[in-house]
């Protein structure tokens, strides 16, 4: 149960199936109840919507990451949405902590999709009045809506991690070009030089590491990407960095997607520890030594508060 109750009655957070521990964390932490809801599918799959309590005129924060099964998570979303709407609710934010599809994000081949310009169309249409989000893959798709979006960032919650251990010799590792940003912005916290895997990918999922750009001998390198998926990047790296001279590996995300064979390459790997968020849950069979999880709860409820109060979030990123 909440240890306060928040003052204004009509904040309201409603949580989906992606993620009801998360979700509830956040109410929590807000000092309110999650709203009252339920979540079900007809015989033939079809999803099933019933809010219990009423909205009318009230400001709305639907918790939903769309992650696996993405389609269903997001057809909940589209779908609750649109009974908001139609229920008077004054705004409705959606807090989607990962946000699916990211990937597809350009046309990197001809005649393929965007599709996650694709989902921002589907959001708006149904009626969202604002996204919060947790480190997009891309940060472009922001321009993707043209509705206000809060796009926070997990540097900050994996930085403090590791800062706590009070490594002496820290190198940050991008796992690939497109990371350097965020290897950057955790190298300045932590106040670590960075390296970069120069690596090529022949097709999706398929990474071959090719070569370490930056000194890493002797050093406690840290891997830092936002998603890791089948966990291939990650731990080529980690075996190339240890075998170029890295005294240990650690590895963070923010996402930890981890499908198909990704605990079973993470536990096989040099890996030490391999810290993640909550923004999607880990499973039972997911939930091995080496995996360390971070709650982003408090990060996430201070952003819904500061945008229900018109304040800044921007203290957030600090």
């Amino acid at each position: 149960m909440a240890t306060s109750q928040y003052k204004d009655p009509a904040l309201k957070v409603f949580s989906l199936n992606s993620n009801p521990t998360l979700a509830q964390e956040i109410a929590e932490n807000i000092g309110t109840e999650l709203g009252k809801c339920t979540v079900t599918s007809f015989s033939d799959g079809e999803v099933q919507i019933n809010i219990e309590e009423s909205v009318r005129g009230c400001d709305v924060y639907v918790i939903q990451s769309t992650s696996e099964p993405v389609n269903q998570h997001i057809m909940e979303l589209l779908i609750m949405i649109d009974a908001l709407k139609r229920a008077s609710a004054r705004s409705i934010n959606i807090v989607m902590p990962y946000y699916g599809y990211a990937r597809q994000d350009r046309k990197a081949r001809s005649r393929e999709p965007i599709t996650s310009k694709l989902v921002a169309n589907l959001l708006q249409t149904a009626g969202a009045s604002r996204v919060i989000m947790l480190d997009l893959h891309a940060p472009q798709i922001q321009g993707f809506f043209d509705v206000p979006i809060d796009h926070l960032v997990g540097v900050p919650l994996l930085s403090d991690y590791f800062e706590e251990k009070n490594f002496e010799d820290v190198v940050i590792v991008s796992p690939d070009h497109g990371g350097v940003t965020r290897a950057r912005k955790m190298a300045d916290r932590l106040k670590a030089p960075i390296a970069i895997i120069d690596k090529r990918r022949p097709r999706p999922n398929v990474s071959e590491v090719m070569n370490i750009v930056g000194n890493i001998e002797g050093k406690t390198a840290i891997l830092i990407d936002d998603i890791i998926d089948t966990a291939g990047t990650i731990t080529l790296a980690a075996n190339a960095l240890i075998e170029n001279g890295a005294k240990e590996v650690y590895a963070c995300c923010t996402h930890p997607v981890l499908s198909g064979p990704a605990i079973e390459r993470i536990d096989n790997s040099k890996i030490k520890e391999l810290v993640v968020t909550n923004t999607i849950p880990l499973k039972d069979e997911k939930r091995i030594d080496k995996i360390t999880e971070l709650s982003v709860g408090e990060l996430i409820s201070e952003a819904i508060t500061r945008v229900h109060e018109r304040k800044s979030i921007s203290v957030l990123f600090d």
